[in-house]
Parts: C-alpha cells; sequence; structure tokens
C-alpha cells in the first residue's frame, strides 16, 4: 500500500469516528474482493507455484521470508522465479528483472530487492508472468517452481501451496477492510485460502496482538514463528550516532531494528511506503546528518529505490550505509517450512 497508514487502524478505535464512517466503503471493498477471490484459476502453469502474501495492507516482512522461502527451494534442489507484481513500477511486463540496469521506478521496490539473490519476473498479468517463466529460454533460468510474492487475493494462478505472513504485534488491526481498517478480505473469506501462517513477532519479546491470537485460533494450520535478525557484522553500528530513514510499511521496526543492534537513533525521518525519493528528499537529509555530524542509515529497501537515479539522489545514496535483515524461523518452524514445500513441491535430485 503507497501512503501512510492511518493511525487508528491498528491504535485504540473506540474514540475515532474514521472506521464508522468508512465501514460502508471497506464493506463494498471487502465484498468486491471476495468476489473476485472465488473465482477459478485463469491458468495453472507446468510447474508447482508457492504463493506468498498477507492478509492487510502494508508491511508484515513479506520480503525477506520469500528469499527464505526461495533458499529453502533450493535446498531441496529446485530452480525458483518469483513472480511479482511489481508494486511501484510502471513497467507492466512481463519483465525479467535486472538489478543493474532496471530502476525501482520502473519495476518496484521489492522486485529490485529480490533481484539481487533469485531471478524476478514483474507482470502485473499474474497468468501472462507465469507463461513467461515457464517458456523462458536462455539466458533466463528453467523454473521448477515459482514463488508468487502477495496474491493471496488473486486468483488468476492455480496456487499448490499458500503461506501469509503475518505481524504479530500488530495483528490485523480493527479487523475492518480496506479503507476503514487494514484487512484486504474479509478473514473468513481469506484463512480457507491459506495453508499455513507466518508469525513475524518483530524484534525483541514483544506480546502478540489480541487480533493475531484470535486469527492463530480460527486459522487451526500450521503457524510458523519468525524473528527480524540483523545481518552479521554490524560492529560499526554500535554508538554509532545515526540518522535513521524510512519509507516502508512499518519505519518503527526499522527504528527498534536499528536500536537493538546497538546504533543512536538521534533522528527518526518517515516517508510513505514505497516512497519516490526526490532530489528535495535527498538534499534535506544530506543537509541534516551533515550539520548534526551523523551517519544516514536506511533499510535495503529504501536504498534500492535510490538505485539507478542521479543528481542529489545518487549522492544520498552513496552517503547512505543500509541495515541488511532476514526474517529467521525458529527450528521448529523451519522443520516445519520443509516439510510443507516438500509436500506440495516435489523433491528433485
Amino acid at each position: 500500500m503507497r501512503g501512510v497508514e492511518p493511525g487508528w487502524w491498528y491504535g485504540a478505535t473506540s474514540r475515532a469516528w474514521q472506521p464508522q464512517v468508512l465501514a460502508p466503503f471497506g464493506w463494498v471493498y471487502g465484498t468486491l474482493t471476495s468476489r473476485r477471490m472465488r473465482a477459478a484459476p485463469v491458468y495453472r502453469p507446468d510447474v508447482p507455484v508457492v504463493c506468498i502474501g498477507n492478509f492487510t495492507a502494508g508491511g508484515t516482512g513479506k520480503t525477506p521470508f520469500v528469499r527464505e522461502v526461495c533458499e529453502q527451494l533450493c535446498v531441496l534442489g529446485h530452480t525458483p522465479v518469483v513472480l511479482s507484481r511489481g508494486y511501484g513500477g510502471s513497467t507492466a511486463g512481463p519483465h525479467w528483472v535486472d538489478p543493474p540496469a532496471d530502476t525501482a521506478s520502473a519495476v518496484g521496490d521489492e522486485p529490485l530487492l529480490l533481484a539481487l539473490h533469485v531471478p524476478v519476473v514483474i507482470a502485473r498479468d499474474r497468468a501472462a508472468g507465469a507463461k513467461a517463466i515457464v517458456s523462458a529460454a536462455p539466458p533466463h533460468p528453467r523454473a521448477t517452481v515459482i514463488v508468487m510474492d502477495d496474491g493471496i487475493q488473486n486468483p488468476s494462478l492455480a496456487k499448490d501451496l499458500t503461506i501469509a505472513v503475518i505481524d504479530a504485534v500488530r495483528g490485523v488491526g480493527d479487523g475492518r477492510c480496506i479503507p476503514a481498517g487494514p484487512l484486504r478480505a474479509p478473514l473468513a473469506i481469506q484463512l480457507p485460502q491459506v495453508d499455513a501462517v507466518v508469525l513475524n513477532r518483530g524484534v525483541g519479546d514483544a506480546p502478540l496482538a489480541a487480533s493475531t491470537q484470535a486469527l492463530v485460533d480460527a486459522f487451526g494450520g500450521p503457524v510458523l514463528s519468525a524473528a527480524i535478525v540483523p545481518a552479521r557484522g554490524l560492529e560499526w553500528l554500535r554508538g554509532l550516532p545515526v540518522v535513521a530513514y524510512a519509507g516502508i510499511g512499518v519505519p518503527a521496526r526499522f527504528f527498534a531494528t536499528v536500536e537493538a543492534c546497538g546504533g543512536i537513533v538521534c533522528k527518526r525521518i518517515v516517508f510513505p511506503d514505497h516512497h519516490a525519493f526526490t532530489d528535495a528528499d535527498a538534499r534535506r537529509l544530506l543537509a541534516l546528518a551533515q550539520a548534526e555530524d551523523m551517519t544516514l542509515l536506511t533499510t535495503e529497501k529504501d536504498h534500492a529505490r535510490l538505485s539507478g537515479l542521479a543528481g542529489a539522489c545518487a549522492d544520498l545514496r552513496a552517503a547512505t550505509r543500509t541495515l541488511p535483515i532476514t526474517l529467521c524461523l525458529d527450528d521448529e518452524s523451519v522443520t516445519t517450512l520443509g516439510v510443507l514445500l516438500a509436500s506440495r513441491v516435489p523433491v528433485r535430485s
């Protein structure tokens, strides 16, 4: 979702008037999405499809989990290719993402970031994207499994395994559909579409949201547990004063991770999710860091959106350090994920 989400989606709503006023629009949105989700698949590829999505708008940690799934599939002997809508990009596709040549404005920030680790195809028409993957010729890889990045609510492809990633600390907010709440469709419609859920517990030991526990109780299927873990080699960050900036779904999660690594967040600059940086933004951040004698720090996704830009944005990218993270499953969840993948995606020798 582009933009800054309303605070009352996840905050106390007892005194908020917006959910009540917007409830009819949320009902219409949820009804239309539910009707779409009930449609028969348009296309079934001749390779398995693993869908990784979420129930809500905004960030849940889905992108790093897509990487984790691709890594596990490689262990099973597969060649995964990610299929993404390319949200935030101007390219309709099908298009194979080329990190050295493409920009986030063309292909979207998440596909550009994923393409540093695994082949990615973007396509607004997911069926057309899947057909492009299975019919690819060298130099593109011959995929043995398609990993659909987002798409629980998209019926165009037949899916062999569907996993939802949930922000365990925020849950599903007020339980209403967009724009009255963060849900993309009523949970009663979405839950039956999912084979497993992943609880992203973020950083630390924050308790589960009440809506998260209610969702788990209603689901009854496999529940995996994960946490945000910074990459190794971040000793340079300990005790370092930083200007931290982020244009992601949950910026507070990024700031908390920086502090958990020992960084001193002196300035927090928040941009809308998937924000397209301008030269004015870049000059502001560069001037702030220089005036305060602090280091600029951002997320890998934000840094990817600066790739290929010129002028002040290029200067900002060069001056900014990143905080690499992974979504790390606990040992039991790693085993469960392996079993799920092996049961739906045949192991290759």
